[in-house]
């Protein structure tokens, strides 16, 4: 999923640069409202998590190998706001030691992993967790679903990206098939990896997962004695 160098053109890259330069100035400001005593602890560990994941390669078919972006994954736990820095983070050091995705490309990669793959995965988690029993159970299927969902959506994002401004010659039809068919079978293994890590810490610790935050209060609210109505004599 990381964009090299020169694989889009000069005003297509800039363009993404402004689009990650102001998800990211937003998500300073929305983050103030996620994070916490408890939860920035848990941003750093996300953040380390998302980077260590996505050194490590998985096959796919073909040849072709994928890794976990993430993205959903740290929406999940941290919120989507602070979960954009977080990715920003990982994908800045990823370009600047370990060449990962170059510079002039870190807004394309910005945009595609740290604002599409974070805010789609997000939106879907949402949605899921309406339509799935509300229960704590259900937020890690429901976080397993919107990682599914935002590997391919980050993938067709980026065919729309080099449909405009590609610097390869290209056929449409076949590269948007490509990455669709490739990037469904590798969002298989974002959704399984991050329903599992979010499984296990809402198994231990599920008043750290942002978003378990409303079943949570809801669970307990229901739990919660309901006051006396009686008079006294």
């Amino acid at each position: 999923m990381h964009v090299p160098d020169g694989f889009l053109d000069l005003p297509t890259s800039l363009a993404t640069a402004a689009v990650a330069a102001s998800a990211v100035a937003l998500s300073l400001r929305g983050a103030r409202r996620e994070l916490d005593d408890r939860a920035a602890p848990l941003a750093g560990l996300v953040a380390t998590f998302v980077f260590a994941a996505q050194m490590i390669n998985f096959p796919v078919a073909a040849g072709t190998s994928g890794h976990l972006i993430g993205g959903a994954l740290a929406a999940v736990l941290v919120g989507p706001w602070t979960a954009t820095l977080c990715l920003t983070v990982v994908l800045l050091v990823q370009g600047l030691l370990f060449a990962d995705g170059g510079l002039s490309a870190l807004g394309t990669n910005i945009t595609l992993m740290g604002v599409v793959g974070v805010w789609t995965g997000y939106a879907v988690f949402r949605l899921a967790l309406a339509v799935l029993p509300r229960r704590i159970g259900s937020v890690p299927l429901a976080a397993g679903i919107g990682g599914f969902a935002s590997v391919p959506m980050a993938a067709l994002t980026f065919a729309g990206l080099f449909m405009v401004g590609g610097t390869a010659p290209l056929d449409a039809g076949s590269l948007v098939a490509a990455m669709a068919s490739v990037h469904t079978l590798i969002g298989v293994g974002e959704g399984v990896l991050t329903a599992l890590v979010v499984g296990s810490v809402v198994a231990v610790r599920p008043d750290l997962v942002h978003g378990a935050r409303r079943i949570r209060a809801a669970s307990i609210q229901a739990a919660a004695p309901a006051p006396s109505s009686g008079h006294r004599a």
